[in-house]
């Protein structure tokens, strides 16, 4: 791929990460101030495992595979921070009056950053695009 077709490429991954951004906080704060949809809150666990599985993905590929070594081990950044992220932001749901601290929630939220890691990973082995 030519350098000039390479950054259109990459471009046009960081347009659609920052939209669906977007809509990811539109969903935590529709879900912080009781305003979900029912359709997003009826399909709790599969909505956490869909949502999170495209956030990973996408900010994996954004962030070109970055990994930071921990001890002597690569881990990778995105999945590690959004990883952070998630625990943080399960644990405050306990605090909030429309929110609630649900184990299953984070079990699937989990499930979607190791598969949009693993599919990210998947994709990147075979364009290296490294």
């Amino acid at each position: 791929m030519k350098l000039r077709e390479q950054s259109a490429f990459r471009l046009g991954w960081g347009i659609l990460t920052i939209l669906y951004a977007g809509i990811f906080l539109t969903i935590l704060v529709l879900a912080y101030t009781g305003r979900l949809p029912s359709f997003l809150s009826g399909n709790d666990k599969l909505g956490h495992l869909v949502l999170y599985f495209l956030a990973t993905y996408l900010g994996h590929r954004v962030l070109n595979y970055r990994r930071v070594n921990l001890l002597t081990f690569p881990i990778p950044l995105f999945p590690l921070l959004f990883g952070i992220f998630t625990v943080v932001e399960e644990f405050l749901q306990a605090l909030s009056p429309n929110r609630s601290f649900d184990g299953i929630d984070l079990i699937a939220s989990f499930a979607g950053i190791w598969l949009g890691y693993w599919f990210g990973e998947k994709g990147n082995n075979v364009r290296g695009e490294r």
